[in-house]
């Protein structure tokens, strides 16, 4: 039970700079994957490989995405998995009103 209660207590991030929050849509393999991103676009996006092994994403999960510095319309990299508490948050604050 302790630690859920750490996890509860735990901050949630906020996109900084160019960052967006996004959900991802499709899985297309080789830890690549389609998300509607708050911004009103479509990314295609990948993990980057120091956080290949850490992050487990499924479909309809929220996270941090961080376009590309060239083709930034269209692609960019999965930075944060937001948690289920951590979506809730969000919710509350009004932040994914846009994506969904």
């Amino acid at each position: 039970m302790a630690k859920k209660d750490e996890e509860k207590k735990q901050r949630t991030r906020m996109p900084r700079g160019k960052q967006v929050i996004g959900r991802v849509d499709d899985l297309l393999g080789a830890k690549r994957m389609r998300v509607e991103c708050s911004d009103g676009r479509t990314r295609m996006c990948r993990i980057p490989g120091k956080a290949q092994r850490r992050m487990w994403i499924k479909e309809g999960n929220y996270v941090i995405v961080e376009p590309w510095k060239i083709q930034g319309d269209e692609k960019g990299d999965i930075t944060w998995k937001y948690r289920k508490h951590q979506v809730q948050e969000l919710r509350r604050k009004g932040m994914l009103d846009e994506i969904e």
